[in-house]
């Protein structure tokens, strides 16, 4: 059996964005398996009150807060509601987003919207209320370093035609994560971009029907990663020694081309 002594988490707190399926779920999970009190923050709640739930079987501490973090003032009351109630934050985990696929020409500029609005301005929003308490959890914290970690896609690596704005978003993701990093690396905040390939989430769900008839035949042969297998990246990153920082981390299912 895994005594609280082998938790490497042990003291820390996380704060997961989007956590209410898939990536961010399964991360809340896996960083409170490690030893970390954890604060879900998404807009359904009754999905966070059950994985709350499921995660206190652990003995871990868990905040549910229900947030949509496109709204600056709830991203920051998320984070605020963070470290009032757990005490502080060492690890942010900026997963909310959402993938709206289709030719540029012709598409609704309501999707534009909503994917800038999430992908990048909810991220933005998160990382800038964080900021302030992960320098300071790396101060003083049990670990002395804290850590932002910002999940990204292939699509940020990558651009293909039909996902021109989607793929703007993650390569700004990308782009902010690497020029923060430099800004606060020497200070011990580790800031790490993981970029998942086909993964079994909801995330393709909220396209239109046209866009889904296109991506079924796109992966139909592949065997898809699970959002478990991302968590365990994360949970891998954010466990390293303190003098390890793990900035970028590209992950695709083996037959993925």
């Amino acid at each position: 059996m895994t005594g609280t002594s082998d938790k490497i988490l042990v003291g820390t707190v996380a704060l997961v964005t989007g956590a209410s399926s898939g990536i961010g779920a399964a991360t809340a999970a896996a960083l409170a398996a490690q030893g970390a009190s954890v604060a879900l923050a998404a807009r359904r709640k009754d999905r966070l009150d059950a994985l709350a739930a499921d995660i206190r079987t652990q003995g871990a501490d868990v905040v549910v807060i229900e947030s949509d973090v496109t709204d600056e003032d709830q991203a920051t009351d998320a984070v605020e509601r963070t470290v009032a109630e757990l005490g502080r934050l060492d690890t942010l985990v900026n997963n909310a987003g959402v993938m709206l696929l289709g030719p540029v020409v012709d598409a609704p500029l309501s999707e534009w919207q909503r994917m800038v609005e999430l992908n990048v301005m909810g991220l933005l929003y998160c990382a800038h209320a964080a900021l302030p308490h992960l320098l300071r959890a790396a101060e003083d914290g049990p670990r002395r370093v804290a850590d932002m970690v910002n999940v990204s896609s292939v699509a940020g690596r990558v651009a293909r035609a039909g996902r021109g704005v989607y793929n703007l978003t993650k390569h700004g993701v990308g782009a902010f994560s690497e020029s923060l990093r430099q800004e606060v690396t020497t200070r011990h905040v580790r800031v790490s971009l993981v970029e998942p390939g086909a993964t079994a989430t909801e995330l393709a769900g909220h396209n239109r029907a046209e866009v889904l008839e296109v991506m079924r035949g796109q992966f139909t042969n592949i065997e898809l990663m699970q959002a478990e297998d991302i968590a365990d990246a994360v949970t891998y990153i954010v466990t390293r020694p303190r003098h390890v920082a793990v900035n970028e981390m590209l992950i695709r299912p083996t037959e993925q081309e």
